[in-house]
């Protein structure tokens, strides 16, 4: 069997490591906001060049208490993409909002800047842009009209550790960004976690609070908080994995470009990228009109594949009502034809190879 992701393999790399920094913290019982939380922080703030860093539960979290400290509540439009995972959404809902999506670029598969403008309202208070896959959204227009119209930017940031636009990291462009260190992230933990950064000292002030029941000092609550707290446990994993990122991520763009490189002359459409950012390959998805012929073939073959995603967010049950008037042509035919093929850094030619060559026999014989 071919899994979507090797964890069982990059644990090995790290086995050592990671299980010494997990006994020292079992035997120091600093298992909440404890030291590795901090360093932590610290280290990913200055990897992704911003000032501020907390560590929260998860990545819905890291969007929900971004948007919290940000102020965006009940009455209020943010913009964002149908073709996401629902946490995106979810998170606007959370506060009050109203997500409002806008179609997506036919190649890139984030949000169209040729479309926001037009969704702009006097309710509108931000825009959400997901860097999807792991290539990052155009994030210079999307400053651009957020300056214009007085709107924040909150990148969703959780499939794009590590990518660049110009030098920066995604994740400092914004006023606040929310990162998901799910197991299967280019930085991921061993189950769920998080991380909201600000350039801002009074969202940071903020976050800390509502992450933390509301609390800045113990006992004495200002705020309705959350109980969001990203665990000392996860912590040592994540800084563990926090000094290979560069190295995961070489390894997954590597693997992406030979099977570009391998399906060329396919009836397919290979992941593009577009040249403004550094792509990270959290997925490699491309396009395929006989999708579902090459999904089954892999699937026989015990090759992992996925569809991310098979039903764009305003078609889904939650949502459907409310927005049965909104028509996203370029998010539908997207959804219809997509298909993610296994990737990680450890991903072999030889695997590769042989996951195309299951593709090739489908669609050419």
């Amino acid at each position: 069997m071919i899994p979507m992701v090797n964890l069982k393999a990059q644990y090995e790399e790290i086995r050592d490591e990671i299980e010494q920094g997990i006994a020292e913290t079992i035997a120091n019982c600093s298992f909440i906001l404890g030291p590795n939380v901090q360093n932590f922080e610290k280290e990913a703030a200055e990897y992704l060049g911003v000032k501020h860093a907390v560590g929260v539960a998860s990545g819905t979290d890291a969007l929900h208490l971004a948007l919290l400290a940000e102020g965006i509540g009940v009455g209020d439009e943010v913009i964002t993409t149908p073709f996401t995972f629902i946490a995106t959404a979810e998170a606007i809902c959370y506060v009050g909002a109203t997500p409002v999506f806008i179609d997506i670029d036919p190649k890139t598969f984030n949000i169209d800047p040729d479309a926001i403008e037009q969704a702009i309202t006097p309710k509108t208070k931000a825009i959400m842009p997901v860097h999807l896959f792991g290539q990052p959204a155009d994030l210079t227009r999307i400053q651009q009209l957020c300056e214009k119209h007085g709107l924040k930017l909150i990148e969703d940031c959780a499939q794009s550790f590590g990518a660049r636009v110009n030098g920066r990291q995604t994740g400092s462009f914004g006023s606040s960004a929310g990162f998901s260190f799910f197991p299967s992230k280019n930085l991921g933990a061993f189950g769920d976690g998080g991380l909201v950064v600000t350039q801002s000292d009074e969202i940071a002030e903020k976050l800390k609070m509502y992450h933390n029941h509301g609390s800045k000092v113990r006992y004495y609550h200002d705020v309705i908080g959350y109980n969001s707290r990203l665990d000392d446990m996860q912590a040592v994993i994540l800084r563990v994995k926090l000094k290979r990122i560069e190295q995961y991520n070489a390894g997954r763009r590597r693997a992406a470009h030979l099977y570009s490189k391998l399906m060329a002359d396919l009836p397919l459409t290979t992941p593009f990228e577009d040249g403004l950012g550094e792509h990270v390959y959290h997925q490699y998805t491309l396009l395929c009109d006989r999708r579902d012929d090459v999904l089954k073939a892999l699937q026989d073959q015990q090759i992992g594949c996925a569809v991310y995603y098979p039903v764009p967010l305003h078609k889904q049950n939650v949502f459907k009502d409310a927005y049965a008037h909104v028509k996203l042509p370029v998010t539908e035919q997207v959804a219809a034809t997509c298909l993610s093929l296994p990737i990680c850094p450890s991903l072999e030619d030889k695997t590769i190879e042989q996951i195309v060559g299951v593709i090739r026999r489908t669609l050419v014989g």
